[in-house]
């Protein structure tokens, strides 16, 4: 049986995907991939995902030059969820998210309201033109 085959697509042919930060354990971002982009990932080593609101792939990184090397990609238990361990490359240090921030995962839960705790790296309207 091909492995793409044993990966639970949802719906709409889709996979949620975690991205782990290879050296320091940190979760970067969540994204989703179709068949297409993971076969990409784990061919070009590089992480490849499906953009639900542009409905084509994107190629990580393709407008920021925010790369993500993919060192091993796992599933889970029930073969519903992947996780991708990577090394964030271009702007170091490494910037996941489209709002500048090392990870999309910048917002703490404090005192009843969302707080930003990590800093903006690099402007975003310097990073997307």
């Amino acid at each position: 049986m091909n492995w793409l085959d044993q990966v639970k697509w949802d719906a709409q042919g889709l996979v949620p995907v975690i991205a782990q930060e290879q050296g320091t354990g940190d979760v970067l971002m969540f994204a989703w991939m179709n068949r297409e982009a993971l076969a990409q990932t784990a061919e070009l080593g590089r992480a490849v995902y499906y953009s639900r609101s542009r409905g084509k792939l994107w190629f990580k990184g393709e407008e920021s030059g925010h790369v993500q090397q993919v060192h091993q990609i796992r599933i889970d238990c029930d073969h519903d969820v992947v996780l991708l361990t990577v090394t964030q490359l271009g702007h170091q240090p490494g910037i996941a998210c489209h709002t500048g921030r090392h990870s999309c995962f910048y917002s703490v839960l404090q005192d009843g309201a969302w707080q930003a705790v990590e800093p903006v790296l690099k402007d975003p309207e310097s990073i997307y033109k």
